[in-house]
């Protein structure tokens, strides 16, 4: 996929922060739910702003640090002000560019199943439902091939997903529709302004599910901590 500024609603809503439009949102449409908003200014959270779970993988990042999906750059410079060294990945170069301009030093725009290195990681982050990037559970085994490719003796994946079945819960019950796929796989698109995305699948994954693939495809599965909202952080090790 070729991104420009009509096709990239995330970069161009952070390239308009940085020039000093502070209350931007961008629409968030799926098939799932009603549409959503992001406040631009979300990207460009502190440490001290972000939800638990993410500070608790960002004090948890050691070595080498790969920051997958990176969008606008507030977890690596965080990373950075730590003394960590962190590569960071976005398929999307005004996100890359907005970044760099924060003063993010190490930058990368690549999808990440297309990204090649001769490095090797400590640490690999996958924040704000990063797992989301394999799009669908069939393509997990494409995903987890990719991490054992970038993963250094003893490194880590570091994840955060949700277990979307809270939207099918009903009082004290929950009735997840029969349906052809797993109810965690969404589809979505994003607008802001004149920019819209293509349609794009991202997946959530229940906690149960996401050990029962990691332990399938060679990786040991330990939960870090639980969020407020149905919401998880694990870390992913190569089964020795």
């Amino acid at each position: 996929m070729t991104y420009t500024q009509e096709s990239d609603p995330m970069g161009l809503a952070g390239l308009d922060y940085l020039q000093g439009e502070k209350n931007g949102k961008i629409t968030v449409r799926s098939n799932i739910a009603e549409d959503d908003y992001i406040p631009v200014k979300y990207l460009f959270r502190t440490f001290h702003q972000m939800p638990g779970l993410e500070q608790k993988a960002l004090i948890l990042c050691q070595g080498k640090v790969l920051d997958i999906g990176s969008g606008v750059g507030s977890h690596a410079l965080y990373l950075q002000e730590k003394g960590l060294s962190v590569d960071c990945l976005d398929i999307s170069p005004v996100n890359i560019q907005v970044a760099s301009q924060r003063g993010v030093k190490n930058t990368i725009s690549s999808d990440f199943f297309d990204f090649t290195t001769t490095d090797k990681y400590d640490t690999l982050l996958l924040l704000m439902n990063g797992i989301g990037i394999a799009g669908q559970i069939n393509h997990l085994p494409k995903f987890f091939e990719k991490v054992r490719d970038l993963l250094a003796p003893g490194g880590q994946v570091l994840m955060d997903s949700s277990d979307l079945r809270y939207l099918y819960i009903d009082e004290d019950s929950y009735c997840i529709p029969l349906q052809d796929r797993y109810y965690g796989e969404v589809t979505y698109n994003m607008r802001y302004k004149n920019a819209k995305s293509e349609p794009f699948e991202w997946l959530f994954i229940d906690e149960a599910l996401m050990k029962k693939k990691a332990t399938e495809n060679g990786f040991t599965f330990e939960k870090i901590a639980d969020g407020d909202h149905y919401d998880y952080l694990a870390r992913l090790s190569l089964i020795s």
